[in-house]
């Protein structure tokens, strides 16, 4: 293996391998005429400057970037590239796959334009040249590529693995130790620095308060759609929950709710939820908060293995009702943390147990070990330091920090975190949205926001 340096001169010279030797004497001529301007504009006047002044010259501080040290080698199957601190592998069929030259790439549609399957699975560059910013290839067609060394630290494995996370992994005290204030209905509504705010809340906590909220069905949606599209579904497009025990459900009673997840029986759970209290003559109700990846993580630093357990095992959740006069029959099978297969992020917590079926999809001794993970992570959720506590009530007043809250809607990211309920009185009306997560990440990244 050959450690091969950074070759330096015109691009067209670096393609032929030449221009190195002239690279001092460009540089110091090029110091020498910015000597000379500046000399100029600060009066010294047109005269030939001396030597004493090219020598001044010759030695002011550059202003250009400080390059970072980079270093390369040549693999049989991959080209590896240390680049500042990070050293990144790449496939050649990924460099030859992901080239940006107009015939490959279209970048005003960012559409890929050169067929995949096209590429010889063995293929290697012909040639390969990196200067300071830029990694130039040549393919055995004569086809050139290039990309700049930036871009490649952004779309690398390393580079991925590496990417800073907005997420704010949170248990109570570190939620209210935050003081993260609910974002008021008016600013959300008419600027884009309100929208950030509560986008900002939202990724970083899993839900994002909005106060200030009329209690109407009209300025709930309104505020649902400034946010994304409304996701309609069998409970219909704006759904309620209230108090008069009309139904079959736990939640049209006074009674408490354990905390849960969302639509835990479908193949794609609702990912927002948007949750308005309309009425209320009573007293209590408070909803209930909890960070399901705080949770997880807790259970994967202290026992691994019930970790591994929650990501593996596939659990059936089945949900069979009336809703809007409509009879459902709704059921699928998956773990009860879902991650990314290569990062091992988490991705969604699926938890809500008056819906799960019995597990027949491993062996009797897998389901034991389920079972004292389930216990785990059960618990974990049921600590009283774990669970934020929100009162949420009609109106339109305001209180900050955020324990009761008058007008305020809720928008809550249904894959993170769990929700739930105490015991309250009286008549009490909740409405609710469901929303979309890819238009509300869209949304996100039109206002500049890394997600």
């Amino acid at each position: 293996m050959q450690i091969m340096p950074v070759p330096f001169g015109h691009k067209e010279q670096r393609r032929r391998g030449e221009g190195a030797p002239d690279k001092m004497w460009c540089v110091r001529m090029a110091r020498v005429y910015a000597g000379t301007q500046w000399m100029l504009k600060k009066g010294v006047g047109p005269r030939a400057p001396s030597i004493r002044t090219l020598s001044m010259s010759a030695h002011l501080p550059s202003t250009d970037p400080k390059p970072v040290p980079c270093t390369w080698h040549l693999h049989d199957k991959h080209f590896e590239l240390q680049y500042g601190d990070s050293c990144m592998r790449f496939d050649f069929v990924w460099l030859r796959d992901n080239c940006r030259s107009n015939s490959c790439h279209d970048s005003e549609m960012n559409q890929r334009i050169l067929d995949t399957a096209s590429v010889d699975l063995n293929i290697k560059p012909t040639h390969v040249q990196v200067d300071d910013s830029t990694l130039h290839l040549t393919w055995p067609d004569g086809h050139l590529t290039d990309y700049s060394l930036s871009w490649l630290m952004e779309n690398s494995y390393e580079g991925h693995l590496k990417k800073p996370q907005l997420q704010v992994l949170w248990n109570a005290e570190v939620y209210q130790r935050a003081q993260v204030a609910p974002v008021p209905c008016q600013r959300v509504l008419e600027t884009d620095e309100g929208l950030r705010e509560l986008f900002d809340n939202f990724l970083r906590y899993g839900f994002a308060l909005v106060d200030g909220v009329p209690p109407t069905e009209e300025d709930t949606e309104h505020l649902a759609q400034r946010v994304s599209l409304v996701r309609e579904a069998f409970l219909g497009r704006c759904w309620s929950v209230t108090s008069d025990f009309a139904g079959e459900d736990v939640d049209l009673t006074t009674d408490s709710m354990d905390s849960h997840t969302g639509g835990s029986s479908m193949h794609e759970p609702f990912s927002i939820i948007v949750f308005h209290c309309q009425k209320h003559d009573g007293v209590g109700g408070r909803t209930v908060l909890v960070d399901g990846f705080y949770a997880a993580k807790q259970i994967q630093q202290r026992n691994p293995e019930d970790w591994d357990i929650l990501q593996t095992v596939p659990v059936r959740h089945e949900y069979i009702g009336t809703e809007q006069g409509i009879r459902t029959h709704m059921t699928t099978e998956a773990p009860l943390l879902s991650v990314h297969p290569g990062t091992q992020e988490l991705r969604m917590v699926r938890y809500k147990n008056i819906y799960r079926c019995p597990i027949v999809s491993v062996p009797h001794d897998v389901v034991h070990r389920w079972y004292q993970a389930h216990r785990s992570f059960t618990n974990e959720v049921r600590k009283p330091e774990n669970q934020l506590l929100i009162e949420l009530n009609p109106g339109m007043g305001s209180a900050d920090p955020p324990t009761e809250l008058h007008g305020a809607a809720t928008k809550t990211d249904n894959w993170r975190l769990l929700h739930g309920r105490e015991t309250f009185t009286g008549y009490r009306r909740v409405i609710g949205y469901f929303l979309f997560r890819d238009d509300l990440l869209g949304k996100a990244r039109l206002l500049g926001m890394k997600v």
